[in-house]
């Protein structure tokens, strides 16, 4: 007896390893998992899946790079699986602040529901002609990625129906509250039926964005997953030191860090959208492969300069914080 309560003891302290297989997934999901690589959730994923599919309110505090996306789009492909969306009364809608971020969850969508071609999509966002995205909604969408400007647009002119949606989920709530976005959000919430299942990310948990959730969600359950480590493990931090706050010493400090470790590609984060414009230009004029991205550009030149960086025929990203968050670019 003495053995076995030993044996007990020591086998105890092992922490069984969760697979996709373990959070109640079809084979369909977890065959488009195994397509893309992946084979342990991560915290975030391990956590929220369980909770989505239980239709559950879920408020979750999750950093970009948590595998926070696929958190709740697998499990919304499971539950929307079963069942079909009407004409222009879409089944679930996620609101995103950007389209670049708007685009990522598409894309992500598309990868797991692979399996799953029933499944409609569809994608608002602004500075693309709206008549291909009515036509989709005229088909029936059961997933609706939207940033709130042009959902509202669509719904001002007649071409959207909310009031069929089952799944609400709010991502990157606290960069919604940096745009400006909280009073569209409540317009949105209060045109969606309120019997539905409300998903509620942020990356960060301030007071407004607290006060926030708990008007949207009911009875949630709280996922709080933070990163190994606030900042990159593999990123060397500097402080350069100039001799004036002179904008001139700002650029060619720049100029000569980049010189100075033959940077092959980079992200330059500036704080406003016409400092982006200034540094871009200067990097040109001085010979280096450098491109812009900044919320003022229409979203053609925004997918085709992000399309350049990713192939690396654009070796220096020039953006906007607000643009930029949130992107997925390996190698950088």
């Amino acid at each position: 007896m003495a053995c076995r309560n030993r044996k007990y003891l020591k086998e105890r302290h092992y922490k069984l390893v969760t697979t996709f297989s373990d959070l109640g997934l079809s084979d369909n999901i977890l065959k488009a998992i195994d397509d893309v690589g992946y084979t342990t959730p991560t915290p975030i994923q391990e956590q929220a899946i369980p909770y989505v599919l239980q239709m559950r309110d879920v408020l979750g505090c999750a950093q970009t790079g948590t595998g926070k996306t696929a958190g709740f789009t697998l499990p919304m492909i499971e539950i929307l699986a079963n069942g079909r969306a009407r004409a222009r009364m879409p089944r679930s809608l996620i609101l995103e602040p950007t389209r670049e971020l708007a685009t990522q969850v598409a894309e992500n969508f598309r990868i797991y529901g692979k399996y799953h071609p029933a499944l409609s999509m569809a994608l608002l966002i602004g500075g693309e002609n709206m008549g291909p995205q009515i036509k989709k909604l005229e088909r029936g969408v059961d997933v609706l990625i939207a940033t709130p400007g042009r959902l509202l647009d669509l719904f001002e002119r007649g071409q959207i129906m909310l009031n069929d949606m089952k799944i609400f989920v709010i991502d990157e709530a606290d960069r919604m509250l940096d745009m400006g976005f909280i009073p569209d959000i409540e317009k949105i919430a209060g045109l969606l039926p309120p019997m539905r299942q409300t998903l509620f990310f942020s990356a960060t948990m301030p007071p407004e964005i607290r006060k926030l959730a708990d008007r949207f969600l009911s009875n949630p359950k709280t996922v709080t997953v933070s990163p190994p480590a606030s900042t990159g493990v593999n990123i060397t931090h500097s402080l350069i030191d100039l001799p004036s706050t002179n904008d001139w010493h700002k650029r060619e400090a720049l100029r000569s860090l980049l010189r100075s470790h033959a940077v092959q590609n980079a992200f330059i984060f500036c704080n406003r959208k016409r400092d982006v414009a200034i540094v871009h230009k200067s990097l040109q004029k001085h010979g280096f492969n450098a491109g812009a991205l900044h919320g003022d550009l229409d979203q053609s030149t925004r997918t085709e300069t992000l399309d350049s960086f990713r192939a690396g025929d654009i070796s220096l990203l020039v953006c906007s914080d607000v643009a930029a968050r949130g992107l997925d670019i390996a190698d950088v």
